[in-house]
């Protein structure tokens, strides 16, 4: 679903193996390494946890890509390292599903999309 972008790598930390386990209230490093296919003033991420075909929002601190170590604008042709945190709240429920991961850029076209298998523990 990357269409203004392409992804080069993908890393979340700490997960060893798949599906990540996730304890709650601990927060995990995101670092996504891509290059853009657009210019772009700024860029936005939208989380989802994705259960029985239902994507739930998941809030993170900071969806402002230009704040997650993205120079600001974006330049076509350009390779960019986005960071983030994904806080696990001890709220959530202890559930297995997928977290969704997306970074939009002005016009809200996709510069990144992706999934990952999560199970969520206490």
């Amino acid at each position: 679903g990357s269409k203004d972008g392409s992804i080069q790598e993908v890393n979340v930390s700490p997960c060893p193996t798949q599906p990540c386990q996730l304890v709650k209230g601990t927060s995990y490093s995101i670092n996504v390494t891509f290059s853009s296919k657009i210019e772009s003033q700024g860029s936005k991420a939208k989380v989802y946890g994705e259960m029985l075909h239902v994507d739930i929002p998941f809030p993170i601190p900071e969806p402002d890509g230009c704040k997650s170590g993205i120079q600001c604008p974006i330049q076509k042709g350009r390779s960019y390292s986005y960071l983030n945190k994904l806080p696990v709240k001890s709220e959530y429920p202890s559930i297995k599903l997928i977290v969704k991961w997306e970074l939009v850029d002005d016009q809200d076209q996709m510069l990144f999309c992706w999934k990952i298998p999560v199970q969520i523990t206490s």
